[in-house]
């Protein structure tokens, strides 16, 4: 299983949402490679991605995908992305 997370850059928002989701996935005892990229890259990156994990302002961006685009408000809240990837994967 392939995760994706993404932001402007590649480096700040997705650098923590990859720290976090590969957190949570260790404890839900779920094994998934997870890739921080920007959003220039995504495509390259998320065309064999089941998840998408993104911030609000990159939705409409993402454009079409098969991958579940997971929106995640507090980049620091593992039980938000807990949540909403147990969804996105059960």
């Amino acid at each position: 299983m392939k995760i994706v997370a993404i932001c402007g850059a590649g480096v700040g928002t997705s650098g923590i949402l990859k720290v976090n989701a590969e957190r949570v996935l260790g404890r839900l005892g779920i094994e998934a490679t997870v890739v921080a990229t920007d959003l220039n890259s995504l495509h390259d990156e998320a065309d064999d991605a089941q998840v998408i994990l993104t911030s609000p302002e990159f939705v409409t961006a993402i454009g079409k995908t098969y991958a579940d685009v997971v929106v995640v408000e507090n980049y620091f809240d593992t039980a938000e992305l807990t949540v909403k990837l147990e969804k996105a994967l059960g």
